[in-house]
C-alpha cells in the first residue's frame, strides 16, 4: 500500500551547467522550457506555477509583475518576469494552442482549459534531470529550490530577502530550500577568522 502523505525531499539543481543542459534539452518544447524557466526564476511552488493563467502574463514586459494567491498559504505573491522568464513565455505564447485569456498558461494535452498537473510536472523534472546526467532526487519542487540555491550561491542574495521571496516563517526553512548540507556547515567552521 502506498504511503499517502509521505514527503520526499528533493534537491535543487546546483550547477549552472546542468541548468543550461536542461534548457538545451527543452529547446524544442516551448511549453516545457517556459515551465522550467519560470520555475527556476520565480520561487513559485509547482501548484502555483501551474495555476498561472494566460491573462496573468500575456500583457507583461520584461521586469513587469503579476500577482497570484498562493494555494498553500493563501497569501498574495508578486511575481516578476526577469529577462529569461520573459523570453521563454513569449516564445511559448507564439505556439500556444488557445488564446482564451482565462485558460491556464501551461496547457495539458487534455484540452484548452486543462493545465498539466503537479504529478506530471514532477515526472517531467525527474526525466529532465536524468537526461542531463543528474544523480539524486529531483522533482517539481526542485525548481523552487533551484531558485533559492542559485540566488544564495551565485548572486549572494541575503537570507532575509530569500525568506520574503519564499514566504517562509523561519531561516531554518529557507536554509532547507537552499540545499545547505552538513558539508557546507563544516566548511564554514573551517574558515579561519
Amino acid at each position: 500500500m502506498a504511503n499517502l502523505g509521505r514527503i520526499t525531499k528533493v534537491e535543487p539543481i546546483r550547477s549552472p551547467a546542468h541548468i543550461l543542459s536542461i534548457k538545451r534539452l527543452l529547446k524544442r518544447s516551448p511549453r516545457n522550457l517556459a515551465i522550467f524557466t519560470l520555475g527556476i526564476n520565480t520561487a513559485l511552488r509547482a501548484s502555483d506555477l501551474l495555476r498561472i493563467r494566460l491573462c496573468d502574463v500575456e500583457h507583461l514586459g520584461r521586469g513587469e509583475s503579476f500577482t497570484i494567491r498562493e494555494k498553500k498559504t493563501g497569501k498574495v505573491k508578486q511575481v516578476t518576469l526577469n529577462n529569461a522568464s520573459y523570453r521563454a513565455v513569449r516564445r511559448y505564447l507564439k505556439v500556444r494552442r488557445t488564446t482564451k485569456a482565462d485558460a491556464p498558461l501551461f496547457l495539458s494535452r487534455q484540452g484548452a482549459y486543462s493545465s498539466i498537473c503537479v504529478r506530471h510536472l514532477n515526472e517531467l523534472v525527474k526525466n529532465w534531470a536524468s537526461s542531463c546526467g543528474l544523480k539524486g532526487r529531483y522533482g517539481s519542487h526542485s525548481l523552487r529550490k533551484t531558485f533559492g540555491y542559485m540566488q544564495r550561491t551565485r548572486y549572494k542574495t541575503d537570507l532575509p530577502t530569500l525568506m520574503v521571496a519564499f514566504n517562509h516563517s523561519s531561516q531554518h526553512q529557507t536554509l532547507t530550500y537552499l540545499g545547505v548540507q552538513a558539508d557546507d556547515v563544516h566548511r564554514a567552521f573551517m574558515n579561519e577568522i
